[in-house]
């Protein structure tokens, strides 16, 4: 059937059964918006307030929903202004599409208003970008591109459509979407073999978890191999959730801000068994001295990280499912119990917190208010690093934050587009009063669809993470860190019509946290605690992961 680029495009979309686009219109983006009026019924479009924002909204809607993220900007600033979103996106392997407007083929070269060379702007940050040079084009690449950031391992995919393609009519023929191979099996069942041997002869190995685990929907096979073998888990950043936070095997985080106990048990180990994840200089420290003393087994989709960052003694490329499915069979189970009592030895020991907000309390009172069945999207800093040590994540794809780039300003987006895909969950945005400032913005997006979002400021008037750096590793020369205290919060809420409060204390927050319940809108709390209050432990830049400052050496 012949039709329009715009429709060809709206039909390949939901050929990809996409239900949700995030983005915003613009001049040569306009006849894309056009056709979609005709599809208000099959398909949603979610008008964020900047470009930036509908990027990271369709990245927070895949992490959180495990679907491909769509976007949609014009050209020019409109498109540039997605790329933060797109590198975001492709360091931390999240699947999306972007789409976007480009002036017609003719104007191409001539620095036409609003021309950027978009594909060649992303071809670093991709993993792959299509230019549409005629209408025939759009269809398979259009399909190719969800084929490609949905297999193997994710990324984003970029297509950019000139205007003029967009009006001219091309023949459409329908088409199943094509089936995507997540499925990455070994085809070495020698190297199964000697892997699970070197498991079963280990006395103290640890299991290292990537975010691949998250992306392999593997979970369940890496509890059932942890609790079968009787193995303690590491988690990292993008791993938050993979192995529930409340068995007894789950260390938390590990790296820079990782627990004492995750560190020493990595340093002391004789076998590290990497499961999706990159071995990343947050996670490592001092490469030399990383598990000097262990095996390591890395398992990976990608075997361009094999050796990348860190050593291996055994690898195999395989997805993370079909690796542990393989290997649960030939695993033994295993007494290690003296091995798991060293451990929670160095476990540290937990205080009682009183009613001044800290970064313990506040967790604690949310955790209290909440209860664990949240989804928690965060920008980039102190905050993040105390959610991720705090909050007991049980389940994956509830921890929604910008791990590889670091994004402030990521958090809001992100949160609108977890809410987007999980209407019946309660989603927590936390970010500090830096990053909040990056994107507070889309507050205007959360009261125009009506998100029950609430998002907690820890509100330390500071850049605290580079305050912190600046205390502990540039002799106490705060430059430019330090915040002007001009936001009235609860002013603020007041304006785009939701709920809002400054707290100073622990039973200020609870009220704050069921009054914002009982509201049903969107709300924003922030917490006020002292600008010196800093995350521990930390492992200074260039040391290995045991030496960590703990609290008791800060000053």
């Amino acid at each position: 059937m012949q039709l329009k680029g715009s429709k060809i495009i709206i039909e390949c979309l939901l050929e990809q059964n996409v239900d949700t686009i995030f983005g915003y219109p613009g001049g040569q983006i306009m006849p894309l918006y056009d056709a979609l009026y005709d599809y208000q019924d099959r398909v949603k479009h979610i008008l964020t307030s900047h470009e930036q924002g509908a990027a990271h909204a369709a990245d927070g809607y895949a992490r959180s929903t495990g679907k491909t993220g769509v976007c949609f900007a014009t050209s020019g600033p409109g498109a540039t202004n997605t790329v933060t979103g797109i590198a975001t996106a492709y360091i931390d392997s999240i699947p999306l599409v972007v789409i976007t407007g480009q002036v017609p083929i003719s104007s191409i070269g001539k620095d036409s208003f609003q021309e950027v060379d978009i594909v060649g702007i992303t071809l670093p940050i991709t993993k792959h970008s299509f230019f549409c040079r005629t209408v025939e084009d759009l269809a398979p690449n259009i399909r190719k591109a969800f084929q490609i950031a949905k297999s193997g391992r994710p990324g984003p995919v970029l297509v950019d459509v000139p205007k003029n393609l967009m009006v001219e009519l091309g023949e459409y023929e329908p088409c199943n979407p094509e089936y995507i191979e997540c499925c990455c099996p070994s085809n070495d069942p020698d190297m199964i073999s000697l892997i699970a041997q070197e498991i079963n002869a280990s006395e103290k190995p640890v299991i290292y978890a990537g975010g691949g685990v998250i992306i392999a929907e593997a979970s369940q096979d890496l509890t059932e191999f942890a609790m079968k073998a009787n193995i303690p888990v590491i988690t990292t950043l993008m791993s938050m959730g993979s192995f529930d936070r409340k068995n007894p095997l789950s260390l938390g985080m590990v790296g820079m801000h990782g627990q004492k106990e995750a560190n020493m048990a990595v340093h002391h180990s004789d076998l590290i068994i990497a499961i999706g994840a990159r071995f990343s200089d947050r996670v490592t420290g001092d490469t030399s001295r990383f598990a000097k003393g262990a095996k390591i087994i890395h398992i990976d989709i990608d075997s361009s990280e094999f050796g990348k960052n860190m050593r291996f003694n055994y690898c195999l490329k395989c997805d993370v499912k079909s690796a542990l499915q393989a290997l649960i069979p030939e695993i033994e189970k295993k007494d290690r119990t003296e091995w798991n009592k060293r451990i929670d030895s160095w476990k540290k020991k937990k205080k009682g917190s009183g009613n001044k907000l800290n970064s313990d309390n506040i967790y604690e009172t949310l955790n209290e208010v909440l209860g664990d069945d949240v989804i928690i999207a965060t920008d980039v800093g102190q905050h993040q690093m105390w959610t991720a040590q705090k909050w007991p994540f049980r389940k994956p794809r509830t921890f929604i934050t910008s791990g590889g780039l670091g994004t402030m300003g990521f958090g809001l987006g992100a949160a609108i587009g977890a809410q987007i895909g999980n209407p019946g969950k309660r989603i927590i945005h936390i970010s500090g009063d830096g990053s909040f400032r990056m994107n507070m913005n889309e507050l205007a997006t959360v009261a125009a669809y009506d998100l029950p979002i609430i998002s907690i400021i820890v509100k330390n008037h500071t850049l605290g993470m580079v305050r912190q750096w600046q205390k502990l590793f540039f002799d106490k020369r705060y430059s430019s860190t330090d915040l002007p205290d001009v936001i009235e919060y609860n002013k603020l809420a007041s304006a785009f019509g939701l709920y809002g409060r400054l707290v100073k204390n622990r039973m200020e927050l609870r009220k704050a946290l069921e009054e914002a319940l009982n509201t049903g809108r969107g709300a924003v709390i922030a917490c006020d605690i002292s600008i010196d209050e800093d995350v521990t432990p930390i492992v200074p830049p260039g040391e290995a992961i045991n030496n960590q400052l703990l609290t008791e050496t800060m000053v």
